[in-house]
Parts: C-alpha cells; sequence; structure tokens
C-alpha cells in the first residue's frame, strides 16, 4: 500500500468498480471529517450503494435504504460551506433543502459544478482512483448500481 504523510486524513474506498483515495479536508469541514471517519470505523458504509449518478455531474452513495431519502442514526450536521469549489473530483457532504441536515451522504464531482460553491459542504478530494469513480454505473435512480466494499480511514489498515 502506498504510504501518506497524514494516514489519519486519508479515506481508502474499495468499489466495485476499484480502489479510490479521498485526501480529507479537516480545514475545511472539521465536523463533516469527523463524522465520516466515525462512520467508517463503524463500517457503516460497506455496501452501500451509489444510489444517484449522473453523468458529467456527479456521483452520491451513503444512504443506508439505497435511494437517497435517509441517513445514519447520528445527528444532522451543521454546515460548514467555504470558498473551496467544486472541482473535478471533489467531496461533498449531500443534504436536503435546509443547509443544516447534511448526515451520511457524500457526493463526488465528474467536473466542475460551480453552482453547488458556498452551498454544500466540502470535506474532502479524490487523490487517486477518479478514474474507478468515472466507470459508475449512471442512473436516477440507478438501475443496476455499483457499491462501496469498504471504506477505511488509511491509519486503521495495517
Amino acid at each position: 500500500m502506498t504510504s501518506y504523510s497524514d494516514p489519519e486524513n486519508i479515506l481508502l474506498m474499495e468499489t466495485t468498480k476499484g480502489d479510490v483515495v479521498i485526501e480529507l479536508r479537516p480545514d475545511l469541514a472539521p465536523g463533516h471529517v469527523e463524522r465520516i471517519k466515525e462512520l467508517a470505523r463503524e463500517k457503516f458504509y460497506d455496501g452501500i450503494v451509489f444510489h444517484r449518478v449522473i453523468d458529467g455531474f456527479m456521483a452520491q452513495a451513503g444512504c443506508p435504504k439505497g435511494n437517497g431519502t435517509s441517513g445514519s442514526s447520528k445527528p444532522d450536521l451543521k454546515a460548514e460551506f467555504s470558498s473551496e469549489k467544486h472541482v473535478r473530483g471533489t467531496v461533498s457532504a449531500a443534504r436536503t433543502a435546509n443547509p443544516d441536515s447534511a448526515n451520511s451522504q457524500f457526493f463526488i464531482c465528474f467536473g466542475e459544478a460551480p453552482w453547488l460553491n458556498r452551498q454544500y459542504s466540502v470535506w474532502g478530494q479524490v487523490i487517486e482512483g477518479m478514474d474507478h469513480i468515472d466507470q459508475l454505473e449512471r442512473g436516477e435512480p440507478v438501475r443496476n448500481p455499483d457499491r462501496i466494499v469498504s471504506l477505511r480511514v488509511a491509519a486503521d489498515v495495517a
């Protein structure tokens, strides 16, 4: 395995299309980063599908029901909006119309999405494996969705 300078802030995501490495951004969204690490350590994301994958826009996952209607049993998070731009590989918290409703769902941008800037909490950036995200089955909802096989904090992986 590749070594990372700060393994506590690296997520290793195995998907049905291949491995993806996400650098966490606690400098932008400390509460969201803490939540994602907590859920990853509880193996919450293992087996969860990419339920909404829109070509040229984003891939969304993190709903235990697999349809975008729910989150974890933990309380929703306060918005942590920043000036960080939504570009290819940006990982951001999904939410309802209420800015303080993010919980466990997230999305990964396929390209620039400037209309999301300062509206969603950016908490990470894909640094390896974006080609695997590009290969995810498309749909809204996805008929035969790809899954997160496992999501781990690099510091916890031997």
